[in-house]
């Protein structure tokens, strides 16, 4: 009882249950107890007797009224939402307070759904009975949910029986991928969606009435109702639309009407005889292992060291932030710790570039559109070194009483203590993940990388993740050869070619476009013998890929097939927001990579091009 997900039981919470006394869901993210009340209704043979209202603006005297009905005549009412009619619950807490025992009907009953809210009447919670449905965990928790919530008439129900159990049972299964997804994180889903059970409930009655009204079953029209709008409604991000598309696609087609179907490679989760009914696939359900296995999702067997290092660093996270702030090491107080990380990072940040040389021996070009990139990034990273020496000299005076230590100043030595990037300096800086020692030493190295341009000319190689701003240095590389060929900016797009040769063997700059390195490849590794994509070895989650030609060329068509076309990422968390300038704060651009499977694997497995790691 304590590994297997328990299924709500109203039955046991309503024998305890009294008419003066309220039933209060607590409501979680991406669970409805609407449906569960409603069929617990049913069964108590009070659907007739039940009265449900969704609390909002201007809704309070009609719930009032429905109330004192249904304490006269012994029916129940259920009020969803409490905690979006504030202004409304003293109303609420003042009608519960009011119930006589002695007038109200037995058979009376109050339900009520709140997230959790400080304007919610204590009183109310303290003399209810209080529930919370969790989320099921894992595919064959949410299976269970599901076809819990189901019954034998329904799925004898359709016209096709056979083709409606057989696809309402992928599409459940795709309904628990999808939520379970998330939790392998930018692996899964770059913004991790709250996928409902409503989500689910729309598309079973589509599903039924597609399968009623058409004499062949529409595939296309139930990947679209589904895919692109019932789930794909709440998908914000254009590549979790290609991935969410591509997963439906092996739960809605043909092929899973044959008996045995294999949803996974070893067969564990598969297609059940037709002829079985609910009884049978529950049983077949349970017989589903409790953990997940990564192939169901069609991701690589590491994406569980991912979701494992996830939920680990999240915890000893939520630790570092609530420990003690007094403590000393080894004989050493906060302060001087904190004293010491600053005059160390002090040393190490050097003095803001002289934007005027660059300017000199730089100067704004017709034919060499890099000239302005590179005094672009230069203000760019002088801005961010201006602040952090500035901060760092005040942080010190404050330590020693010279200033007074504002609240921004605390923030910052709380950051500098714990190892994090200072809130102050992010404001300024690049999207990066890195703990505050590796932050350091990757913005010297970014900083080393435009001195080495400003002083030996520019680089035969450049390092993609050293750009403040990467989208600028590829528009300028279009930019270079729209103006050399005389055509328009617009009718040009990137050809990629992965080069066989390393960063120290490639010692000019090509003809046209520009080769680019510094790249990590996530959820598969670059294979330099076959020269493609290829899985990534066990316990391997990054690997480097090899350097990349941008070939810009006019009217470009991009191949069909042979090609995975990959999105490039500056940090781990993938998901962005679209900034001033029309751009992702993340996302930079989608490149091509040879390989001999089919694109749609590779989407699966949620593989990416990342600039910069977290370590």
């Amino acid at each position: 009882n304590f590994i297997e997900p328990q299924t709500a039981n109203l039955t046991v919470v309503f024998k305890e249950s009294a008419s003066t006394t309220p039933l209060i869901f607590v409501l979680s993210p991406g669970t409805d107890p609407a449906a569960d009340l409603y069929k617990f209704a049913e069964e108590m043979k009070f659907s007739k007797k039940l009265s449900a209202i969704s609390l909002g603006q201007g809704q309070g005297p009609r719930a009032e009224a429905m109330m004192r009905s249904a304490m006269e005549r012994g029916k129940w009412v259920f009020f969803q939402n409490c905690h979006l009619a504030p202004s409304w619950m003293p109303s609420l807490e003042r009608l519960i307070e009011s119930i006589n025992p002695d007038k109200v009907h037995r058979d009376f009953r109050l339900w009520l759904t709140s997230l959790p809210s400080n304007k919610f009447p204590v009183s109310i919670l303290q003399n209810g009975s209080k529930m919370t449905i969790e989320p099921p965990r894992g595919v064959k928790a949410n299976l269970l949910k599901s076809y819990m919530s189901l019954s034998n008439d329904f799925l004898n129900s359709s016209s096709k029986i056979l083709e409606f159990k057989s696809l309402l049972f992928s599409l459940c299964l795709f309904h628990g991928n999808a939520l379970e997804r998330r939790k392998f994180g930018p692996l899964g889903f770059n913004i991790p969606y709250e996928f409902t059970d409503g989500d689910l409930r729309i598309c079973i009655s589509q599903l039924k009435m597609f399968l009623d009204e058409y004499q062949d079953i529409p595939y296309k029209v139930l990947k679209y109702t589904a895919g692109e709008i019932n789930y794909g409604g709440r998908v914000t991000d254009d590549w979790d639309r290609r991935c969410i598309m591509n997963i439906l696609e092996d739960f809605y087609n043909p092929d899973v009407l044959t008996p045995e179907f294999n949803y996974s490679e070893s067969g564990v989760y598969k297609q059940i005889n037709t002829t079985y009914d609910l009884n049978g696939y529950i049983q077949y359900i349970k017989s589903l292992p409790l953990n997940d296995m990564p192939e169901i999702f069609g991701l690589h067997d590491n994406a569980n060291i991912t979701f494992a290092q996830n939920e680990t660093f999240a915890l000893l996270g939520a630790i570092i932030q609530l420990q003690p702030k007094t403590s000393t090491a080894g004989g050493r107080s906060r302060e001087e710790l904190v004293e010491e990380s600053s005059k160390d990072i002090l040393e190490k940040v050097p003095q803001p570039i002289n934007l005027q040389e660059v300017l000199l021996k730089y100067p704004v070009l017709y034919e060499e559109s890099m000239n302005t990139v590179l005094a672009q990034e230069v203000i760019r990273y002088n801005r961010l070194l201006e602040v952090i020496a500035v901060s760092l000299k005040d942080l010190l005076k404050a330590l020693k009483g010279l200033v007074v230590m504002s609240s921004q100043l605390e923030l910052m030595a709380n950051s500098l203590y714990n190892n994090i990037v200072p809130e102050m300096w992010n404001s300024k800086a690049y999207p990066s993940l890195k703990p505050l020692a590796s932050w350091v030493n990757d913005l010297l190295l970014r900083i080393d990388f435009l001195k080495k341009w400003i002083e030996q000319g520019i680089p035969p190689v450049f390092w993609i993740s050293g750009f403040f701003f990467p989208q600028a240095f590829l528009t300028g590389t279009l930019q270079n050869f729209a103006r050399k060929a005389v055509i328009s900016i617009d009718t040009i797009a990137f050809d990629f070619k992965v080069m066989t040769e390393s960063v120290n063997e490639l010692t000019v700059r090509p003809a046209v476009g520009c080769y680019i390195h510094g790249l990590f490849l996530e959820g598969a590794r670059w294979d330099p013998l076959y020269f493609q994509l290829t899985e990534s070895r066990p316990k391997e989650l990054y690997t480097e890929m090899a350097v990349i030609w941008l070939v810009p060329v006019p009217n470009r068509k991009p191949p069909s097939k042979g090609i995975y076309l990959c999105p490039i990422y500056k940090t781990l968390t993938r998901a962005g927001t679209l900034s001033t300038t029309g751009h992702s704060t993340n996302y930079v651009i989608a490149v091509e990579i040879p390989t001999s499977k089919t694109q749609r694997h590779w989407i699966k497995r949620g593989v990416a091009l990342i600039c910069a790691l977290d370590f």
